[in-house]
């Protein structure tokens, strides 16, 4: 109903005048309304006093108050529905969802940041991106030169006539997504970058890797596996409780010493592998060294191998007292993996089987090695046995 333009004591004044005798038609035209009019109010305000219109008045706007809320929350429900059963775990999402419901809903930025938990200034109607050509050539100068900020960028729109202040060249710049990521974590050995050679003869390739395990009461220790990875052969199996990069250089001379020098060593970029003492010694002896991408250990697939056989087939199957124990039962294992275990990538022959075949092939002087290598097995084999 529309509001009237007579206050309830008007109107209640109007009505009692009526009562006291006064005609119908001369009462509205003294108060300039039509008699449908009035007898609208006075089915409304008749019997009633003026405190009783004004507590009226009031009922009624408490109602309409009431009324409005009640649409609001039944409204609030219907858009809270449509984003049920979407995540709004991060800022960016929050704001979509924000957006979303103003525009199928039709409510105000407000009531929608109220609605998903946002703040409102960070919620703002969508717009056409401005300067579409500079955003363009800033796209292109930051795909060529991936470490330029935004001032060498500006420099070089500058030169071709695109100038801006410097708060615009930023503003843009940030809108795009074109901040330089810093670099974060230690600096890593990159080794030699000549292709990795392929492991065609004995000596050819060498890969080492870690192992861990417990013995005792879960008294860790570590073990440094070292293969040749053309005929499979493990060349070492050294353990103990801490392995530096000064005691794998020492490992690596005594294997030199025995099988020559390797043409090449891959490995991970462990903190061992990547030591002043490995990077020495790498220099000193003129050997590459190559160290896999970090979190791809495919590319060192030949000691991963050695890695599965030698868990699956001893540190999963036994329980070692003391590291003496755990010494023991390796070399063990490796005399058994080198000179009795058949190999299927090796046409089921052994690997010192497969060493000797390629020396003797290639009728190269060390041909004795392998056969001097095995009965140093078997005689490392009886005393540990004692």
């Amino acid at each position: 109903m529309r509001k009237s333009r007579f206050t309830e004591a008007q109107i209640i004044g109007m009505i009692k005048e009526q009562e006291a005798g006064m005609p119908t038609a001369e009462l509205c035209r003294r108060h300039g309304l039509s008699p449908s009019t009035f007898y609208k109010l006075k089915a409304k305000y008749g019997g009633m006093e003026v405190s009783e219109a004004a507590r009226l008045k009031a009922l009624e706007d408490e109602n309409t108050k009431l009324k409005r809320l009640l649409a609001d929350t039944m409204l609030d429900n219907v858009v809270l529905k449509d984003l049920f059963g979407k995540e709004l775990t991060t800022l960016t999402k929050r704001r979509e969802a924000a957006l979303r419901a103003m525009r199928d809903h039709d409510i105000s930025q407000r009531r929608a940041c109220r609605l998903v938990g946002v703040d409102p200034k960070t919620v703002r109607r969508e717009r056409p991106p401005d300067c579409p050509e500079i955003r363009k050539e800033m796209q292109e100068i930051a795909g060529k030169r991936r470490r330029f900020g935004y001032r060498r960028i500006g420099v070089l729109l500058e030169r071709k006539g695109m100038i801006m202040n410097h708060k615009k060249l930023y503003r843009l710049y940030r809108e795009e997504g074109l901040s330089v990521k810093r670099r974060r974590g230690r600096k890593r050995a990159r080794g030699t970058r000549t292709p990795m050679p392929e492991a065609a003869r004995p000596n050819a390739r060498w890969s080492l890797d870690f192992l861990s395990d417990s013995f005792g009461a879960s008294r860790k220790f570590r073990i440094l596996a070292v293969i040749d990875d053309c005929c499979r052969e493990n060349l070492c199996l050294m353990a103990d409780t801490s392995i530096s990069g000064a005691r794998v250089a020492r490992e690596l001379d005594a294997l030199v010493r025995v099988y020559g020098k390797p043409g090449c060593i891959v490995s991970d970029n462990g903190t061992e592998f990547t030591s002043r003492a490995i990077l020495k010694w790498a220099d000193q002896n003129d050997v590459p060294w190559h160290y896999i991408d970090p979190g791809k250990p495919q590319q060192n697939a030949f000691i991963e191998s050695f890695n599965g056989s030698l868990r699956d087939e001893l540190l999963n199957e036994e329980i070692f007292d003391t590291l003496n124990d755990a010494r023991r039962k390796l070399a063990l294992w490796r005399y058994d993996y080198n000179a009795v275990r058949p190999h299927s990538s090796l046409g089921n022959q052994t690997p010192l089987q497969a060493r000797r075949a390629l020396e003797q092939f290639e009728g190269s002087a060390p041909g004795a090695l392998a056969q001097t290598e095995t009965h140093d097995y078997q005689d490392q084999t009886r005393r540990l046995s004692l």
